[in-house]
This record gives C-alpha cells, sequence and structure tokens, in this order.
C-alpha cells in the first residue's frame, strides 16, 4: 500500500454587495464631452492626412490611369508573333474607325485616326512576315521533292529530311514565340517604370507650382487670382498632354523596334535551318555533293524570287493602306464640316428667340421688367433642347455604332470565308517544277486579297459616314422644330398676351424663316465648295500614293541588283573556299541580304518619335526665353513700384502673360521645318542602315579570308616539316645502308606521281585567281552602286604578292630538286 499526499489550494472570496447611486447629470456631461473631445480629435486627423496624402493619392490615380491608356495603345503590340489568324484581327481592328467616326471629339479624330493607321501598318508588317514564313518553308519542301523527281535524293531520304524540317521549323517558331513573349514583358515593364517617373516629375512640378500659386494668391483679390489659377490649371493639363503624347510614341518605338528584331531573328533561323541540314546530308553521304550544289544555288535563285515577291507586295500593302487612309481623312473632313453646319443651324435657330423679345423691347411693345424675364427664360429653353439634342445623338450613335459593326464584320467574314476557300485552291501549285507558278499565283491571289478587302472597306467607310450624317442631320432638323416650337408656340403666345401686336410678331417670324432659308443655302453651297476641294486634294493624294509606289519598286529593285552585284561578286573572288565555307559565305548572304526591306511601320513611328522629339526641344527653347523675360520682367517691377499693392497688381499680370505665352506654346502647330528635319534623319538613317550590312558583309568575307590563309600558313609550316623530317631519314636511312640506293630512288618515284598531282592543282588554283582577279577588276570599273552604297573596293582587293602560294610552290620545288640529287647518286 502506497500513501500518496495530495495538496489543494483555495482560495477563499466573500461577495460584497455595494450600492451606487447613479448621477444622470454627470453621466451626460462625461458623455458629451466625451464626444465632443473625440469629434476634433478625428476632424484634425482627417485634415492632417487630407493635406499630407491627397496629393498622393491624387497622383497614383492619375499614374495607374495613364499608364492604363498607354497600356491600351499597345494592345495591338502585344498579340501573337504568329498569328493563326491572319484575317479576324485585322477585321476587329477595322472596328476602331467607326469609333473614331461617331464617338471621337471632332477635334481629336485626326490624331486618333494616325493612331490607327500605326497600328494597321504594324499588323500589315505581322501578316507579311508570316506570309513570308510559309512561302519560305513550302518552296523548301517542293524543292526536296523536285529532288527527288530528277533522282538526286532517295524519297525515303527526303521524307526523313522533310521531317527534319517540319520539326526545326516548329522549334523556332515555339523559340520564337516564347522570345516575343520576354521582349513584351521586358519592354512594357521597363515602359511602365520610365511613365512612372516622368509623371512623378512631372507632378512634382506641378505641385511646387500650386503651392507657390496658393501662397501667391493669398494677397491677390478673387478676380485676379481665379483667371491665374485657371490658366495655370490649363498649361498644367497641356504639359500631362504632350508628356502622355510623348511617351506614347517612345513606348512605339520600343515595340516596333522589338519586333523588326525577332524578324530577322527569324528570317536568320530559317537559312541557318536550311544550310545546316544540307551539309548533314553531304557529310552522310545521302546527298551528292553535285546535287547539293544544284539544290543551294536553286534556294538561293528562288530566294532572290521570294523576296522580289516580298517588296512587291510590301509595297502594294503600303499604297493600298496610304490610299485607305487617305480617303479616311478625306471622311474626317466632311464629318466636321457637317457638325460646324449644325452647330451653326442650331445657333441660328437658338438666336432668333431671344432677337425677337429684343425687338419686341427695342419697338417699345415691351416692358423693361418682363425683357429680363423672358430673356432667361429663353435661356432655359434653349439649353433645354440643346441638352436634348446632345444626350439624343449620343444615345444614336452608340446604337448606330452596334448597327455598323455588326454589318461590318459580317461583310469582312464573308470575304474572309471567301479567301480561304480560295487558299486551298494554291494546293495544286505545290507540284514539282512548279515553284515559279507557285510564287506567282501567291503574287495574283494576295493582291486580289487587297484590292477586294480596300475596295470592301472604303464602301464600309463611306456607308457609315453618310448613316451618321443622316443621323446629324435628322436630329438636327429635330432640334430646329423644336427651337421653332418653342419660338412660335410658347414666347410668340407670351408676348401676345404681354400686349405685343400680333401682326409685328407675325412678320418678325416670317422674316426669321427667310434667314433660315438663307442660312441653310449658304451652308449648302459652303459644303459644295468645301468638298469639290477636299475630292480634288483626294484625288491629288491618291496621284501621289500611284506615284510613290512606283518609285519604291523602282528604288528597290536597284537594291536587289546592287545586291545581285554584290553576290556575283563575292562568288567571282579568289578564296579558294571549301564546299562547305561556300556554303556558310551563301547562308551569310542570304541572312545579309534578307534584312534590305524596311518594315511599313518602323517609318512612320520612327517620324513620330523623330517629331515629337524635335518639338520637344522646341518648346523647352520657347519656354526657357519666356522664363528668362519673366525674370528680367519681375526685377524691373520690383525696383520701380513702390507700393505693396500695385506691384502685386502689375507681377499678376505679368503672370498671367508668361502663362499664356506658355499655354500657346504648346498649343502651337507643328513646325514645316521640323518635318523637314525628320525627312532627312530618315534618309540618313537609311543610308547608314545599308552601309552597316555591307560593312557586315565585308567583315564577315575578310575573317573567312583571313582564316583561310591562317589554315593554308599552318599547313605549309606542317608540309614543311614533313619534307625535312622525310629528307633527313632518308639521309640516315642511305647512311646506314639500310635502304638500298635503288631502294630510295624507288620510294622517292612512287611520291612523285603525287606531287605532280598537287603540283596541276597549284597551277590552275593560281590561273583560276588570275582570271578572276582579271573578271574582278572589270566589274569593279563597271559595277552599279546606288547612292555611292556598294561593296567598297578596299573590302575585295586580294594581296598581289600571293605569299602562301609562293612558298607553297618554293617548298614542291625543294621537294623536286631533293629528288633529282637522289637520283644522281
Amino acid at each position: 500500500t502506497h500513501l500518496v499526499s495530495l495538496t489543494a489550494s483555495f482560495t477563499i472570496t466573500e461577495e460584497e454587495k455595494a450600492k451606487v447611486l447613479y448621477s444622470h447629470a454627470i453621466h451626460a456631461s462625461g458623455f458629451f464631452i466625451a464626444f465632443f473631445v473625440s469629434l476634433v480629435l478625428t476632424c484634425v486627423v482627417f485634415c492632417i492626412v487630407y493635406r499630407t496624402e491627397i496629393l498622393k493619392w491624387s497622383f497614383c490615380s492619375k499614374n495607374q490611369e495613364i499608364q492604363h491608356e498607354l497600356s491600351q495603345n499597345h494592345k495591338l503590340e502585344h498579340s501573337q508573333f504568329y498569328s493563326a489568324d491572319l484575317f479576324s484581327e485585322d477585321v476587329i481592328m477595322n472596328d476602331q474607325v467607326i469609333d473614331i467616326l461617331s464617338l471621337e471629339e471632332s477635334g481629336k479624330m485626326l490624331q486618333a485616326l494616325e493612331d490607327l493607321e500605326v497600328a494597321s501598318l504594324t499588323r500589315a508588317d505581322a501578316d507579311l512576315e508570316a506570309y513570308r514564313m510559309q512561302i519560305c518553308k513550302e518552296v523548301i519542301a517542293m524543292m526536296m521533292k523536285n529532288m527527288v523527281l530528277s533522282h538526286s535524293l532517295f524519297p525515303h531520304v527526303e521524307k526523313r529530311m522533310s521531317s527534319i524540317f517540319k520539326k526545326q521549323f516548329l522549334a523556332m517558331e515555339k523559340d520564337i514565340q516564347e522570345e516575343y513573349e520576354r521582349k513584351m514583358v521586358a519592354i512594357t515593364a521597363e515602359c511602365n517604370l520610365e511613365t512612372g517617373k516622368e509623371i512623378e516629375a512631372q507632378h512634382c512640378k506641378a505641385r511646387h507650382a500650386n503651392e507657390e500659386a496658393e501662397e501667391f494668391i493669398k494677397k491677390m483679390n478673387e478676380k485676379p487670382a481665379v483667371e491665374y489659377r485657371s490658366l495655370l490649371d490649363r498649361l498644367h493639363r497641356l504639359e500631362q498632354d504632350h508628356l502622355k503624347r510623348f511617351l506614347f510614341v517612345k513606348q512605339e518605338e520600343y515595340f516596333a523596334k522589338a519586333y523588326r528584331q525577332l524578324a530577322v531573328m527569324q528570317r536568320k533561323e530559317l537559312h541557318h535551318i536550311f544550310f545546316t541540314q544540307i551539309t548533314n546530308a553531304t557529310f552522310k553521304g545521302e546527298l551528292k555533293m553535285e546535287a547539293a550544289r544544284t539544290l543551294v544555288e536553286d534556294y538561293s535563285t528562288v530566294q532572290g524570287d521570294i523576296e522580289e515577291l516580298m517588296d512587291f507586295l510590301q509595297a502594294s500593302k503600303k499604297y493600298h493602306l496610304n490610299r485607305r487612309f487617305a480617303y479616311r481623312k478625306y471622311l474626317i473632313r466632311k464629318i466636321q464640316l457637317r457638325h460646324s453646319q449644325a452647330s451653326a443651324l442650331i445657333n441660328a435657330a437658338a438666336t432668333q428667340i431671344p432677337s425677337l423679345i429684343s425687338k419686341m423691347a427695342r419697338a417699345g411693345h415691351l416692358a423693361e421688367g418682363h425683357l429680363g424675364m423672358l430673356l432667361d427664360r429663353a435661356e432655359a429653353e434653349i439649353n433645354s433642347v440643346k441638352h436634348k439634342l446632345d444626350h439624343d445623338l449620343k444615345q444614336e450613335k452608340q446604337k448606330l455604332r452596334q448597327k455598323l459593326i455588326t454589318k461590318r464584320r459580317r461583310e469582312m467574314l464573308q470575304k474572309k470565308e471567301h479567301w480561304k476557300e480560295q487558299l486551298l485552291l494554291g494546293d495544286p501549285f505545290k507540284t514539282a517544277k512548279e515553284i515559279s507558278h507557285y510564287l506567282s499565283h501567291w503574287k495574283n491571289l494576295l493582291s486580289d486579297h487587297t484590292i477586294e478587302f480596300e475596295e470592301l472597306t472604303e464602301k464600309l467607310d463611306n456607308e457609315a459616314s453618310e448613316e451618321l450624317k443622316e443621323l446629324l442631320f435628322g436630329l438636327t432638323e429635330k432640334a430646329i422644330e423644336e427651337l421653332k416650337r418653342v419660338q412660335c408656340g410658347v414666347f410668340l403666345q407670351e408676348l401676345v398676351k404681354l400686349g405685343v401686336p400680333k401682326v409685328f410678331l407675325l412678320e418678325a417670324v416670317e422674316e426669321h424663316k427667310k434667314e433660315m432659308v438663307v442660312k441653310h443655302e449658304h451652308l449648302e453651297r459652303e459644303e459644295c465648295d468645301v468638298s469639290m476641294a477636299a475630292e480634288e486634294l483626294l484625288q491629288l493624294t491618291r496621284q501621289k500614293l500611284s506615284q510613290e509606289l512606283e518609285t519604291s519598286i523602282s528604288e528597290q529593285k536597284k537594291l536587289r541588283s546592287w545586291e545581285q552585284s554584290v553576290f556575283m561578286q563575292l562568288l567571282s573572288l579568289p578564296l579558294s573556299l571549301s564546299e562547305e565555307e561556300l556554303l556558310k559565305m551563301r547562308q551569310e548572304l542570304h541572312c545579309c541580304f534578307s534584312q534590305v526591306d524596311t518594315t511599313l511601320a518602323w517609318p512612320k513611328i520612327r517620324a513620330r518619335t523623330l517629331l515629337q522629339a524635335f518639338e520637344v526641344e522646341r518648346r523647352n527653347t520657347e519656354l526657357l526665353k519666356v522664363d528668362q523675360n519673366l525674370t528680367v520682367t519681375t526685377k524691373q517691377q520690383h525696383s520701380k513700384m513702390k507700393k505693396p499693392g500695385s506691384r502685386n497688381r502689375n507681377k499678376i499680370d505679368t503672370l498671367n502673360k508668361s502663362l499664356q505665352d506658355k499655354i500657346l506654346i504648346y498649343e502651337d502647330s507643328v513646325k514645316d521645318e521640323n518635318f523637314n528635319k525628320v525627312k532627312n534623319e530618315l534618309l540618313l538613317e537609311k543610308e547608314c542602315q545599308l552601309r552597316d550590312l555591307e560593312n557586315k558583309l565585308g567583315e564577315y568575307i575578310a575573317a573567312s579570308a583571313f582564316q583561310k590563309a591562317v589554315k593554308k600558313s599552318q599547313m605549309l609550316e606542317l608540309y614543311t616539316a614533313i619534307i625535312s623530317v622525310q629528307a633527313l631519314l632518308f639521309e640516315q636511312l642511305n647512311a646506314s645502308k639500310t635502304l638500298s640506293k635503288l631502294e630510295c630512288i624507288q620510294i622517292l618515284e612512287a611520291h612523285n606521281p603525287e606531287i605532280e598531282e598537287l603540283d596541276r592543282k597549284l597551277e590552275y588554283e593560281m590561273l583560276h585567281k588570275e582570271s578572276a582577279q582579271q573578271q574582278q577588276h572589270l566589274m569593279s570599273r563597271q559595277r552599279w552602286t546606288p547612292d555611292g552604297l556598294g561593296l567598297s573596293s578596299d573590302a575585295v582587293e586580294m594581296n598581289a604578292d600571293r605569299q602562301v602560294t609562293v612558298l607553297l610552290r618554293q617548298a614542291m620545288n625543294k621537294c623536286r630538286q631533293f629528288i633529282n640529287l637522289h637520283q644522281q647518286r
């Protein structure tokens, strides 16, 4: 038995009953005091938070709004690099013109249209790049099938190589797509960071100006202060708008540059895949050397045809897009004219009501007390009619927009289905020995598609413009009828009640009707004159675009001629290239020459960026002059004025004048000299691009020649060492009597045919080099270089001494002398 001790702790509590006597007066007073103190503290805290945080939150919201707007503006650039459907996105993009024609403010229509034009050019570049890749891949497949039919390649080898081509093309597309997505993410992050910094700097500048203005306004009267504050706010809005525009075009350039880099990378990779597979097949013996040489030559010829086709398609697409947007500018001018005419008619009808009232008052038929009351009532009625017109116009435009977009998409999708059927008909052209027909089919098909699409787009744009015209003038007529009803049904009766003679009123109303008829006729004549001028301008623009199309095709053909000339010169260089080295050189040539084209969107985007940069530079210079003049004027006034009141009045006048000057600088139109500077800069950049390509090609050829010389030098050293060792070995063997003199002669004579063969090859190489140099000299004298851009003669000159060849001949002569000496012994 175990004894366990337990210990328990107790706490004894006693309940105490206490009686509390409540005092309602003290309780109520304490409650009110606490409530009042907490209310005061809360108000103080909210005031502090408001003063310190409201600007921060305002900046954050504005920054987010601006970044969202810029990202929305670039949403078209974030489409997939490879488009599974070449038409759907273009159809959706064309819906935006309805928004521009129907919903945009008339003052912003042209800017919005220009943004849409750049987006359409970017989309056209994507389509053309997709066409290029599809054509190149299908042409390679056709060439492989032709090799089978010409018995230069076994069918099973062709199937295996075609399968490898397909896999590598798919892998290439996947890699390019991933690289595209990485670039888009990186550029977007960089642009957002840059936008945040620029907007924050602009906001800090505006906040500092507002704080200074607040301190100064406290000392001024209310009216000058309100005007100064209004001008300052207007200036800040203009600064922010121009900053947003500048950031937008810069980001646009970043995206365009990245897209061009990816397109060039893709073209290079396609050439690399082709030449690598040909090299591997030749190395494995699956493709004979002669067949490989023929295949590569055919590939070069076909690539030239493809580049010529793409040049034509690009020039044609540019022409049709420029024609499309010239017509849309024409429609926008007509819409702006209609808006101004509708506004003029409404204002003319509206002014007749107060004019009638004032006329009755001047004739003495209306008391002074009734005049003010009737004018106020007339203003209210007119504002009500105008407000209803704006509301109805907005609602009806929204309905019409949906109707127009639905109709537009339906007709474009029908056209798209028709195109798909035509594309399927291209399969019969993918047969053997029909590459030229296949390319011709693509040219005709895409040209017809472009023409049909532009005709459909122009028809739909015109129909949308006409329906918007009917809507605008229909609602305008209703508003005018409503104003007439107000005039005749409300104010006419009111004036009769006030004792105005009815005959006098009816005469005034008849005069107003005649004035409206005259106004209508005047506006119709004005519309006719403006429309004729706009149509003449449109026709001149179209003629200019046709001339630019011919010039563009001609200049591009000259560039391709220069390209072919350079290609032939390089092939004729006395480089003694092996087959593998020749393949690499051809690949490098194709990679360089595939960059001679220019994208559709890049010149427009680059021009916008340069124009914005020149305008920013001009504005900054003029704004600096305004600030300097303000400083000088302020110092002069401070020294002249003694009284603080007069000094403040002069200062506010000077500040207002300075703000007005700055506003005029921001609102000033773009200078013509900046357009000329942009044009010259673009030409210079194009010339530099071609020179860079030429220099890059020259560097590659020079590097190849240097590597070849190094290899020959190493081979010569090795050959000389072998001959020396061989001579020493024969001397030792002869001296030691290991081999007899006759045996040595037999061994040397056995090697004599090899030496003679090597000598013949050396003679052939020297003759080939001399003839090639003569041909090179003739071609360099006769060759054509566009604008001075040709392969520089320094890049292709060869060393006249030919030291490696001379040393090799000396070594062979020594070897022959050595054999003769042994024979004489």
